[in-house]
């Protein structure tokens, strides 16, 4: 198994359905080439993720497609109002964590497991990332045939990106969570969101 390489320490990971097989992780391995590697149908989406994590040489970054807190009135009402969106969710027009629901309290759970052992887990929202590039006019995530030419669009923004051919739009989601990695590391990224109560990462 290829482990994250010393000059990429870090992945992207598209963030799926515990059994849909839609959960994908990006990242650079030792060789230096770009690797995808996509959860399974009917198996455990946040156990394929512990497992990829445990067999990495050291723990090194995440940057995770889901959100990863509540909005602030759960913990600080007298501060807070808005019980449906976060700060974050508003400034890039993202789902409700509430709304999502199941999804919201296993990547919340996810990252704590990870956290304890060794990673660093960011928040990021590829949606947005694909909007500022102008991706969505170019057919992003709309049909398989778009694919190629919404990647050729994302090299073109992304000079210096590792090669990468991603077969399908959770992959290409995956992609995108790793760029703003990449964008974290130079300190090109945006962040988005109150501090207190949980940050997006662009």
């Amino acid at each position: 198994m290829e482990s994250l390489h010393a000059s990429y320490p870090w992945a992207g990971i598209d963030y799926g359905s515990k059994m849909a097989g839609t959960t994908v992780i990006a990242w650079v391995g030792d060789s230096g080439q770009f690797h995808f590697r996509q959860s399974a149908k009917k198996r455990d989406a946040d156990t394929f993720l512990l497992d990829w994590a445990d067999q990495q040489e050291r723990p090194g970054q995440l940057f995770l497609d889901a959100p990863l807190s509540l909005p602030g009135v759960y913990r600080d009402p007298g501060h807070h109002s808005d019980y449906f969106y976060r700060a974050a969710d508003k400034e890039v027009q993202a789902m409700s964590p509430m709304f999502l629901g199941g999804l919201t309290a296993r990547a919340m759970r996810l990252v704590r497991d990870l956290r304890a052992r060794g990673w660093i887990v960011h928040e990021v929202y590829p949606g947005h990332l694909a909007r500022s590039f102008n991706l969505k006019e170019l057919g992003y995530k709309k049909k398989a045939s778009d694919l190629a030419n919404v990647l050729a669009a994302l090299q073109q923004k992304m000079p210096g990106l590792p090669e990468a051919v991603p077969g399908n739009w959770h992959q290409f989601d995956a992609l995108l969570a790793f760029c703003s990695g990449w964008r974290y590391q130079k300190g090109q990224h945006f962040t988005y969101g109150d501090p207190e109560e949980g940050l997006i990462i662009v």
